[in-house]
């Protein structure tokens, strides 16, 4: 793998992962996406 590209897949990760970091710190959210994963039950 070339340095360019380990460079693109580390710098996509950290945004994914920074992402899902914001989305924890608003419960409203998080209550929406719980509510939505018990109603498939």
């Amino acid at each position: 793998m070339t340095l360019r590209r380990r460079l693109v897949f580390t710098v996509l990760a950290t945004v994914v992962l920074a992402g899902v970091f914001l989305m924890y710190t608003r419960p409203d959210f998080m209550v929406q996406m719980a509510n939505q994963v018990w109603a498939c039950f």
